[in-house]
């Protein structure tokens, strides 16, 4: 061996040297949180990281360390005290441990009341209400079993049978229906009496109920703030109640009713939804409910959009949908009567192919927008004094997006960290490094982008949708990391959208990353998220990977493979303008795709 040779091995020994010294073992755990845990679940996992070149056992027994250092431990308890030690041993035999300890007690079948008591009182909807003869009040109460239960001093609830259903005894329910000048509902909690071998307990609703009294004066409010939004009901999940869709700002509503923070809107005879009362300023009494006669209707055009304006006495609230095949816009216009005997429609317009109404109940105008495209490039709705205006976006004049303005969202931010990988790592910066890329890409493509935020800072959603309505973007995209409770089975990728005329864009990007070899999740439609409720440009929520996955995260924490989706979404999005722009043979009405 020559010399020169000798001293560059021993060069490069003399290198590695300090980097073995530097990997140290280290212990950090993200799941569980802390050190003594109460659960009721058999399954649990240990989730964290320790140095790349470390070993992971569990009460001795060998695990698997991710290149990363990351490492995700499925544990199954045995009912009692589990107690898990964790060493970590590195390169240079140095190691270190800790103790996780969980309690597991195996939830208990729920038990009758086995005293002369009433131990739970549900009504529902659930909280304080406003309510108007007609409506239907539930409630449903625990007590010892073979009493005899009330609602005030008549109404007789019935106890349940056991069943495969409803196991335990002791179960009462019953429905009530609200009565004009009602003696039960007198703005205070309704009284529950018990009766069990002559000794009768009472006791009252948690929540307080308050009569409409029919013959007042209607009650009127008109929505304020930036994005007043309709609800179809009261249910509530992490992504909040099911939008209806999104109202402008003045629009007269008939509120009939009142649960905790939402009223109750009746938008025609047999249709309501809710409202959360930040959005909504009540009118003085003997303000007329919303309703109207239409005036003269115009179909337009100018150097940017198409136009469907219908002239109205108010602001009456309204609903749209996107239909496809063929592709509609369809506008309900609530307490809207027509009195129009023509549309004048111009020769101007490139998007809209016809328009007409349909009056399918007495208080409902239903509007539809015929379009000459297949493919839906958004639209929106709002008043210009009492007239309703539909702006109807036109398509790209040719494919490429050399000129296209594409807004790239970065989820969460500041202190918005989002879900949290085993190493460490939060998905607010993992959505923006992803974010950053696509940038560059979509930039190197030859089209404008406009971000959301381009550093660690916290942006309300709700200002998000506001700014882009005012930014109005071609399209948008917003990059997102997964999470699930499971950190080993559960992996991949996955698209959303909410509006089905958007759902092509989901699909062609969702269709591009599959081809990096991910484990499908899935194309998620009808998704309540914020970033997918404006109708005014396509929009889809990219869940690039789970982060809460060791290998997923692994992936996405390589800057090659963060270009190479970034890569993936920008040819989705090119498959998807190229299917959809103006002169697209796919994108022809009378065409087959």
């Amino acid at each position: 061996m020559s010399k020169r040779k000798l001293g560059s091995l021993l060069l490069a020994a003399c290198i590695a040297a300090p980097a073995l010294a530097q990997e140290k073992s280290f212990l950090r755990l993200t799941q569980p949180g802390k050190s003594n845990n109460s659960v009721s679940a058999q399954r649990q996992f240990l989730v964290g990281a320790t140095c790349k070149s470390c070993q992971v056992f569990v009460n001795d027994a060998p695990q698997k360390v991710y290149p990363t250092g990351a490492f995700a431990i499925e544990v199954n308890l045995k009912e009692g005290g589990n107690e898990f030690i964790l060493k970590s041993v590195g390169p240079n035999g140095d190691s270190l441990q800790r103790s996780v300890w969980y309690s597991y007690n195996i939830p208990q079948a729920p038990q009758p009341v086995s005293s002369v008591s009433i131990a739970s009182i549900q009504t529902f909807p659930a909280g304080n209400l406003t309510v108007a003869p007609g409506d239907i009040i539930r409630i449903r109460v625990k007590a010892i079993p073979g009493g005899t239960v009330k609602l005030g001093d008549a109404i007789t609830l019935s106890e349940l049978p056991v069943s495969d259903h409803q196991t335990m005894p002791g179960i009462y329910q019953g429905t009530y229906t609200v009565q004009c000048g009602d003696p039960l509902i007198q703005g205070k909690q309704l009284s529950v009496s018990l009766e069990f071998e002559g000794t009768r307990i009472n006791r009252f609703t948690p929540n307080i109920f308050t009569l409409r009294d029919p013959q007042a004066q209607p009650l009127v409010g008109k929505t304020t703030g930036d994005d007043p939004i309709l609800k179809y009901g009261l249910g509530e999940d992490r992504l909040g109640g099911a939008r209806m869709g999104s109202l402008d700002t003045g629009v007269v509503l008939n509120i009939t009713g009142k649960a905790d923070g939402d009223y109750r809107v009746q938008l025609s005879k047999t249709l309501s939804a809710w409202i959360p009362q930040e959005f909504v300023k009540l009118q003085p009494a003997g303000t007329f409910p919303p309703t109207s006669l239409t005036g003269s209707w115009r179909v337009w055009g100018d150097d940017r959009f198409d136009y469907v304006t219908v002239g109205l006495n108010t602001k009456l609230p309204y609903r749209t949908i996107q239909q496809n095949d063929p592709a509609r816009i369809v506008i309900d216009i609530f307490g809207a009567t027509s009195n129009t005997n023509w549309i004048t429609q111009l020769e101007n317009t490139q998007a809209i192919k016809n328009v007409y109404y349909e009056q399918p109940e007495d208080d409902i105008l239903r509007v539809v927008i015929e379009l000459k495209h297949t493919q839906h490039w958004g639209h929106q709705v709002y008043y210009n004094g009492n007239i309703l205006t539909v702006k109807v976006k036109r398509p790209p004049t040719k494919p490429g997006l050399g000129n296209l303005t594409i807004a790239v969202d970065a989820g969460h931010g500041g202190r918005n960290l989002g879900a949290q990988g085993p190493t460490g790592v939060y998905e607010k910066e993992m959505a923006l490094a992803v974010s950053v890329a696509l940038q560059q890409a979509l930039q190197q493509a030859g089209a404008r982008v406009v971000m959301t935020r381009v550093n660690d800072s916290y942006v309300d959603n709700g200002y998000r949708v506001v700014s882009y309505r005012d930014k109005d973007p071609d399209l948008l995209v917003s990059i997102h990391l997964n999470s699930s409770a499971d950190p080993i089975r559960i992996q991949g990728t996955s698209t959303y959208y909410k509006h089905i005329g958007f759902r092509p864009l989901s699909q062609h990007i969702y269709k591009r990353l599959l081809e990096l070899g991910l484990k499908e999740f899935g194309n998620v439609g009808s998704f309540n998220f914020a970033l997918n409720s404006p109708t005014e440009y396509p929009n889809v929520l990219v869940e690039t990977l789970f982060l809460s996955n060791p290998e997923d995260e692994m992936k996405i924490l390589d800057p090659g493979f963060r270009r190479s989706m970034a890569e993936k979404i920008v040819e989705g999005i090119k498959d998807f303008v190229e299917e959809g722009y103006a002169g697209s043979t796919k994108n022809t009405v009378g065409l087959t795709p």
